[in-house]
Formats: structure tokens, C-alpha cells, sequence
């Protein structure tokens, strides 16, 4: 057999022959971690109902910039032992989005039966609750500050207020309203 010396190869060399003598390269090369995203994620989506993260990613194509930006998808249910036929959970960010949603409600089963191949959405169910894109990237505007003549106003109004909590909520109040433009 052809197996090298310890004297003339490394550890690693080492361990990369076999019994038969023939080197075995291991390792390979890098690979970009997008090849890997739905590997790594196919189980958390799949306790969703969501065959891969496609569709959340996908979203603003499927139903539009402007639906999507109030709605995200939660999850699909399926019947017991089917993929099809499914309820889609859908998060909307408000109860006047519901209105239009439910008149559009065909439309939009239709784009996402369409986008999945097969009519994997029977029906939609709307769920009012903060999305989570909206809370996750959205901070509040900075309001300027008040003037300083503002600003005693404020404080001369509030002074006769003992209740520190309640001193507060009013004084954040007050320079909200007069911070806004046009105040």
C-alpha cells in the first residue's frame, strides 16, 4: 500500500487517507450561506404550514406593495393529512384593511394558489394584530422640542398637579400636541 509516513505528512494530510491507500478530499469549498437558509429554516416554516419561507419573502410580489405592507401571512392550517385546501392565517395591521381584504378575498386566494402551483388556500383567515415587520423596523418620528416659551406654559399649567405620574403622562401629552407643525 501507498500510505505516506508519519514523518512526511501533517495530521490533517493524514486523516484524508483511506484503507485502500487513495486520498479523500473533505471539506470542499465555502459555500455562500443563502444555499443553506432553506435547509436551516424548512423546519420552523414547516410548523407554520409554509413548505420554505418563500412566500413570506415573496409577499409584496404575491398580493402587492400596498397589501403587503399592511398584512403579513402567520401560518397555514391544513385538513388532517392533506396539503391543500388550507386556511391561510393572516396578519392584518387593521381592522379597515379588513373590509377591503374580505372584498378582495378570491383575488388574493387566487394569487397565492398561483404562486404556490396548486390550490394550496381554501379560505383566509384575518387576525387584527400589530405586524411584526411594522414593530420590529418602525421607531417614532423625533418630535422637535418646544420653545422655551412653550415650554413654561407647560409647565405653569401643570404645576398645580401633585401626582408625579400623572404630571408626567400630561406633560408628554402637552408637548406632543404642541410639537406637531402648526401648533
Amino acid at each position: 500500500m501507498n500510505e505516506p509516513d508519519d514523518a512526511d505528512t501533517k495530521p490533517d494530510e493524514k486523516a484524508a487517507w483511506t484503507a485502500s491507500g487513495k486520498s479523500v478530499r473533505r471539506g470542499g469549498n465555502a459555500k455562500p450561506l443563502g444555499q443553506h437558509v432553506n435547509r436551516l429554516t424548512k423546519r420552523a416554516f414547516g410548523r407554520r404550514g409554509f413548505a420554505d419561507g418563500a412566500i413570506i419573502a415573496d409577499w409584496p410580489s404575491v398580493i402587492g406593495e400596498h397589501l403587503a405592507g399592511l398584512s403579513e401571512p402567520e401560518r397555514i392550517t391544513y385538513p388532517q393529512g392533506k396539503r391543500a385546501g388550507g386556511t391561510l392565517h393572516l396578519r392584518i395591521a387593521s381592522g379597515s384593511i379588513a373590509v377591503e381584504l374580505q372584498h378582495l378575498e378570491p383575488l388574493l386566494i387566487e394569487r397565492i394558489n398561483g404562486y404556490f402551483g396548486y390550490k394550496a388556500v381554501e379560505k383566509v383567515r384575518l387576525i387584527q394584530a400589530p405586524l411584526a415587520t411594522a414593530s420590529a423596523g418602525a421607531a417614532r418620528p423625533e418630535r422637535p422640542p418646544l420653545d422655551e416659551k412653550k415650554a413654561r406654559e407647560v409647565a405653569d399649567i401643570l404645576s398645580d398637579v401633585s401626582d408625579p405620574e400623572l404630571h408626567e403622562a400630561l406633560d408628554r401629552l402637552a408637548r406632543a400636541v404642541l410639537s406637531r407643525p402648526g401648533s
